[in-house]
């Protein structure tokens, strides 16, 4: 069984005009780090030209499907019936982009399959982490 789900994903820029450009993005979830979601950007559709990654809590994308939540680099929150908002705040500017709702569902009902809501901590080698630590401590 794969340990990994990567889902691309349109999703359209939102931009200081209001034309709203269309950007490929990839969902990415790991069952290494099972509370965690990555959504990265290509290159070609960020401002620095180089692959962007944000990571944020799988808790956080599922809650923004129904109420605005976050309150810090990341915020998601409902736009209509059919998308998601995503804000990534950075000291360099804010991005917001629009998703389809059903290609989030899709996303989490995949990692949900994977590694099920409240199961995540069962995933954890906390002695092999906490090791490790120490290892990179000395």
């Amino acid at each position: 069984m794969s340990t990994v789900i990567e889902q691309p994903v349109e999703a359209r820029l939102v931009a200081a005009a209001p034309r709203m450009q269309h950007i490929p993005a990839t969902l990415h979830y790991d069952r290494t780090d099972p509370f965690a979601v990555r959504m990265t950007f290509p290159a070609p559709a960020t401002l620095e030209g180089v692959d962007v990654c944000w990571t944020f809590a799988r808790e956080l994308l599922a809650a923004g499907l129904t109420r605005a939540e976050g309150q810090g680099d990341v915020r998601v929150r409902p736009y209509g019936y059919d998308r998601t908002v995503l804000e990534f705040h950075a000291p360099e500017g804010t991005a917001i982009v629009h998703v389809h709702s059903s290609d989030v569902r899709s996303f989490l009902a995949a990692s949900g399959e994977l590694v099920p809501v409240g199961r995540e901590h069962l995933q954890l080698d906390l002695d092999h982490d906490l090791a490790e630590l120490m290892r990179d401590a000395c």
